[in-house]
């Protein structure tokens, strides 16, 4: 994915746990139903060390069991989360985030561990969540005929 300026906009992802922590020290910048985003500057060290050795946007997903309970239904909103990051990249300020489940979606209304209907409500969620940080896409100005 390229941004406006032509450069490759990358999503690195979070590994260790420090980046985790330091990620998830302040309160969250955004909250939906279901999500919370954290949100923390690149420039955070441990030690002498930088946290977050390339000035791009980092992301990680913090799903606990408490929440969603079968592996299936963890790996379906992680990779929701994971693609739709790597989808908006170039929208996404440079910065570390996290994204938290914070409640369980119901099994009662969504009984398979893993379907379509569960999973386009997670991407509605996300895409909500967000959007409430993402920056504006600069647009192109209609180009103006004469006649």
């Amino acid at each position: 994915m390229m941004n406006a300026a032509g450069e490759a906009v990358v999503v690195q992802r979070l590994k260790s746990r420090q980046q985790f922590q330091a990620v998830m020290s302040g309160a969250p910048v955004a909250k939906t139903p279901h999500f919370a985003l954290h949100r923390a500057a690149l420039d955070t060290a441990s030690g002498n060390v930088s946290l977050f050795p390339v000035a791009d946007a980092w992301v990680g997903v913090l799903l606990p069991k408490r929440w969603a309970r079968r592996a299936v239904t963890r790996n379906a909103i992680r990779r929701q989360i994971y693609e739709l990051a790597r989808a908006q990249a170039d929208r996404l300020p440079r910065a570390a985030w996290v994204v938290r489940l914070r409640s369980e979606f119901s099994r009662k209304q969504f009984v398979s561990a893993s379907s379509d209907l569960l999973k386009r409500a997670v991407r509605a969620e996300l895409e909500l969540l967000l959007g409430r940080v993402l920056t504006p896409v600069a647009t192109r100005p209609e180009s103006v005929h004469v006649v």
